[in-house]
């Protein structure tokens, strides 16, 4: 999965994190990175980053990983976040990069999915740091997935 390539694919699937200027920036076997930008469209009141615009590039972060795991199962999966929890720790300004290093949880959690036939559920990490390589956020995705019959 190549990111400007999967980028094209936030403009007609996921329009909101596109024009909010969510961008997979790194994917290989080792993890995702995503990045978005302080602006005038993801501030909030206060002059940092709008939790939700946080939350769009933590979730891609992970969803991109569960998304590929899907590609090469070669099989029909239906994806979903189920619940997630969210810490703030610091104000988000500036250039905030969130990642997720959590394949081989995937990878796992698919192989389950496949062998029993039935919907498995499982938590993945994603850390949002700012330029300085301060984390500025931390947030976990509860994803569930099922092969479609």
């Amino acid at each position: 999965m190549r990111p400007q390539k999967f980028n094209w694919f936030l403009l007609f699937k996921l329009p909101s994190a596109y024009f909010s200027g969510v961008r997979l920036t790194h994917f290989d076997s080792k993890g995702a990175t995503v990045r978005v930008r302080l602006n005038w469209f993801t501030k909030n009141p206060f002059k940092s980053m709008f939790w939700a615009i946080q939350g769009m590039a933590a979730e891609l972060s992970t969803g991109v990983i569960v998304m590929d795991q899907i590609r090469k199962s070669g099989k029909p999966f239906s994806m979903l976040v189920t619940q997630n929890q969210a810490m703030f720790l610091k104000k988000a300004k500036g250039t905030i990069e969130f990642s997720c290093d959590q394949q081989d949880l995937v990878a796992q959690s698919f192989a389950k999915a496949l062998s029993t036939h039935e919907g498995v559920r499982f938590w993945m990490n994603a850390t949002g740091k700012d330029a300085s390589g301060t984390i500025v956020s931390e947030f976990k995705f509860e994803w569930s997935i099922k092969e479609k019959s």
